[in-house]
């Protein structure tokens, strides 16, 4: 039987691991005998991007281009030094894997390590999402604006009028089942109850990152954050998803409609 299907995600690995290698001269090998291992890692990327696909105007693939790693306490000491070098050699092969399958990204593929306190030895856990910053950053401050995308995301005429720069006074904004207004600003903006989110809502069922809306001027993304309890658009869950005006997103026990004006 033909190994012909797997050769592009299997080649993908195979070149990382070869990176490894030489990477410090070794070090890598004892530095991850018997905790995780680095491949562990990229094959959790690759299952994340294939989960959060979203499908764009055009019949584009967006997946997420940012990759939080979480690894437990232990495993991060072990790793600190490395941690940069790390990081650089799984975007890179990331953003292979997603070129080979043709998928769409926001400019550059990052990678961040953190320290992911409860998790025991030789665990880790992956959050991706939807990043359109400008910069790296770890997380967008509140007023955070974001430069404009490294390519052009809705440019099949899905956008809310005229684009950046072309003047319109459209006024992007959720309202609350109570009719509280929470303008959106270009860039990313965090919903969630914790002192990390730039939108916090008091609701026991949102998480403390719940979810993200990143708005590039011309539409809004959605993203769940792995939240506990998910995120719903019109009754579905999602993962990622274009948001239209009317849209009613419901994280826990919290409605807000998306409205656009101008």
């Amino acid at each position: 039987m033909s190994s012909g299907p797997e050769e592009e995600p299997v080649s993908v690995l195979q070149r990382f691991e070869k990176r490894l290698e030489g990477l410090v001269e070794g070090a890598f090998a004892k530095v991850f005998k018997g905790v995780v291992h680095p491949v562990e890692i990229l094959n959790a990327m690759q299952r994340e991007a294939e989960a959060h696909k979203a499908i764009l105007a055009g019949g584009r693939t967006l997946v997420p281009n940012r990759y939080v790693i979480d690894l437990s306490p232990y495993d991060h000491s072990r790793l600190a030094p490395y941690a940069a070098a790390l990081a650089q050699e799984l975007a890179q092969s990331q953003a292979e894997f997603i070129g080979e399958q043709a998928w769409t990204v926001y400019g550059d593929v990052i990678v961040e390590i953190e320290r992911g306190e409860g998790l025991d030895t030789g665990m880790f856990r992956v959050t991706a999402e939807v990043y359109t910053g400008g910069e790296v950053a770890p997380a967008p401050a509140p007023g955070y604006d974001a430069g404009p995308p490294a390519y052009p995301a809705y440019d099949q005429g899905g956008g809310y009028g005229p684009p950046p720069g072309h003047g319109g006074g459209r006024n992007v904004r959720l309202v609350s089942g109570d009719g509280r207004t929470y303008p959106l600003q270009m860039g990313s903006t965090v919903i969630g109850r914790g002192d990390q989110a730039n939108l916090r809502l008091p609701d026991v069922g949102i998480s403390r990152r719940h979810a993200r809306l990143d708005f590039d001027g011309g539409q809004v993304v959605l993203t769940d954050l792995g939240s506990t309890n998910g995120t719903m658009v019109n009754g579905q869950r999602v993962s990622a998803v274009a948001l239209n005006p009317g849209d009613m997103i419901q994280l826990g026990t919290t409605t807000l409609t998306f409205r656009v004006d101008g």
